[in-house]
């Protein structure tokens, strides 16, 4: 899946403001690093907005600034390349008011260490958080911008991009699952997100009303694109149909109430009554469908508000990326092995890690789904590959977020088809997590039944994440 909306950093560089110092002393070293930063930056995966002179002045640095939050930058990096003065520095951080990173090198010559503890011990007086990047633009690994720089910048980017969202909670509480409740103000203050209560018969009324042909489009690219569809009393023509037009319905809301992620209840309403919503979650989560490819709208399963939070979190650090959500299902102690089946969703993007989703929807079934209303599951085993997985929590009101990086395992025969056997005419998709960790202290300390996922490996933007919103991390392994 290819990335977008790539992290928007505004850089501003610093100099010394007397002018005889800077001309005799900072001002060819000034240059020749800021256009270093410049050319170096080019291979990241940013959006750089940057100046051609260095600020030096209370009015230039309010005119640097004014700029960059015109162009909506979400990150600011503070380039002292030589000496100067922290009050300026300190003034164009608050002038921006975002997450801040003090950029400055470890060359003897320049007194930019002088600067960048200058500065960020003053950004510490007023309490104001920071990261700290001290290294030349050159490729020494550990690299630096890329070990320490590039996660935050990913993190402060997600935050900021979380910040005017719109949360669409679609039903209510699902199955008594307290830890999927969610309160909406402490979200608006915390996270700067909004919430859009919408009612399951949305759904219902607006898949009534979908174009007939509309759904015989979609229905025939899904059946023609899975591996195969299971048909029988339970998994039949018209059911699909039926819940194909439940995705469509739900397609018509995200865009017309504008919404950025979202929740839906499904059970045991629509299972009974209506139909699974299996399908919608699958195609929404992988972001491709009949129409081609769309921005993968993270949603949960069972009303699930925190874990939704937690894939939208993951999509936003990784760049874009599809996420999943599962139930922490069953502990293999034995094999070091976590379950993690789904009520009957599975992202379809997981069925193959594929940029191609045509070749990802092959790695599906639809099998009848064991709900009274009967209808479809998308059943997979999830790709094997690095995973980071994480869960937000609330104890005694205050969030913490669970990080483990880890993978998906393929499961050797017997595994699987002893689980398969335990489960009976259950059967959901289901990944293997490796669990090469305390699973005991796991159990002890997890405060969910549910869990979410990105591809990739993403454990210290989650960190730094936390850093910035005041979350505890909670790192397992």
């Amino acid at each position: 899946m290819k990335k977008m909306n790539l992290p928007k950093v505004g850089m501003i560089t610093f100099s010394d403001p007397r002018e005889h110092e800077y001309k005799v002393l900072y001002e060819e070293k000034t240059a020749t690093r800021m256009k270093q930063a410049v050319e170096y930056f080019a291979d990241y995966d940013i959006e750089l907005y940057t100046f051609d002179q260095a600020a030096r002045s209370p009015q230039e640095i309010d005119r640097q600034t004014k700029e960059l939050m015109q162009k909506g930058v979400e990150v600011f990096i503070a380039n002292i390349p030589c000496w100067t003065w922290p009050n300026g520095v300190v003034r164009g951080v608050l002038n921006m008011g975002l997450p801040t990173v003090l950029m400055s090198n470890d060359d003897p010559s320049t007194h930019g260490t002088v600067g960048l503890l200058g500065s960020g011990g003053a950004l510490n007086q007023i309490g104001y958080r920071h990261l700290r990047i001290q290294q030349d633009f050159t490729d020494v690994h550990p690299n630096l911008f890329d070990t320490k720089l590039m996660p935050y910048i990913r993190a402060a980017a997600a935050v900021r991009k979380l910040q005017g969202q719109v949360f669409g909670f679609i039903g209510g509480r699902s199955l008594g699952i307290d830890t999927g409740s969610f309160d909406p103000m402490q979200w608006k203050k915390q996270f700067k997100i909004d919430s859009d209560h919408v009612d399951h018969e949305e759904i219902i009324r607006r898949a009534e009303a979908v174009d007939p042909e509309r759904i015989e489009k979609a229905f025939k690219w899904l059946v023609e694109s899975v591996g195969a569809v299971k048909y029988d009393e339970k998994l039949t023509e018209e059911r699909l149909k039926y819940q194909v037009a439940c995705y469509l319905a739900t397609k018509d809301i995200i865009a017309e109430r504008h919404l950025d992620f979202g929740a839906i209840k499904c059970m045991p309403d629509l299972t009974n009554f209506r139909a699974p919503q299996c399908i919608s979650t699958a195609l929404l989560n992988g972001g491709y469908d009949g129409d081609g490819e769309f921005e993968p709208f993270p949603i949960s399963c069972e009303a699930d508000a925190d874990g939704a939070l937690s894939m939208e979190i993951l999509k936003l650090v990784s760049g874009g990326m599809p996420t999943m959500f599962a139930d922490v299902s069953h502990i293999g102690y034995a094999e070091k092995l976590i379950y993690l089946p789904n009520c009957g969703s599975m992202c379809t993007y997981y069925a193959g890690r594929s940029c191609d989703g045509c070749r990802n929807m092959k790695n599906i079934e639809l099998r009848r789904a064991n709900r009274p209303s009967g209808g479809a599951v998308t059943f997979t085993v999830p790709s094997a590959g690095a995973m980071t997985m994480a869960r937000l929590c609330r104890v005694d009101g205050a969030y913490q977020m669970f990080i483990i990086e880890t993978e998906f395992v393929e499961p050797s025969k017997e595994i699987l088809d002893a689980f398969v056997k335990a489960r009976g005419v259950h059967q959901l998709p289901v990944a293997f997590m490796k669990a090469d960790f305390d699973i005991e202290k796991f159990v002890d300390v997890f405060n969910s039944n549910h869990i979410s996922g990105v591809a990739g490996n993403y454990k210290q933007e989650l960190i730094d994440l936390c850093g910035i919103l005041g979350i505890e991390p909670v790192v397992i392994g």
